[in-house]
């Protein structure tokens, strides 16, 4: 387990490059925490270190962005499963195409679909959590 303080721009950036750092051939990364917390910041500055010039938002309404990291040519997908209600809407979105292609797939709102994720060993669990003083608790690793 990894935990990291962020509370502005360098400290992001450093909790970010962790990430990248961490994940040894896997593919699939769900982060957890409130809505507010700054998964969708901090998937964006992930996605700015591994070279993505697009802009990064979050997918809430789309449940899935695509982006491509300039240098390398890799797709990274952005999901956003807020909006999941069931197993049976998870399942119309073909997820086995994106979480089994080798692609980089960022998930918010994982716990909507845990049950997908449970039948892989490809995940990267990242645990967010909002401080008082507004700084962020980034846990890389398995369940606070």
């Amino acid at each position: 387990m990894i935990t990291l303080t962020t509370g502005n721009t360098e400290t992001i950036r450093e909790a970010a490059k962790a990430v990248i750092s961490n994940m040894k051939g896997r593919t699939i990364f769900a982060f957890y925490g409130t809505m507010g917390v700054g998964k969708t910041t901090f998937i964006k500055a992930i996605c700015e270190e591994l070279g993505v010039k697009d802009t990064v938002n979050s997918p809430t309404f789309s449940i899935i962005n695509e982006y491509r990291a300039e240098a390398s040519g890799d797709t990274i997908y952005h999901f956003d499963f807020y909006r999941i209600d069931t197993d049976s809407e998870a399942g119309d979105l073909d997820l086995d195409n994106y979480f089994y292609s080798g692609s980089l797939c960022f998930i918010e709102w994982p716990e909507k679909i845990d049950k997908l994720l449970d039948a892989t060993d490809n995940v990267v669990n990242v645990w967010m959590t909002g401080n008082p003083d507004g700084s962020r608790t980034v846990q890389i690793g398995d369940r606070p």
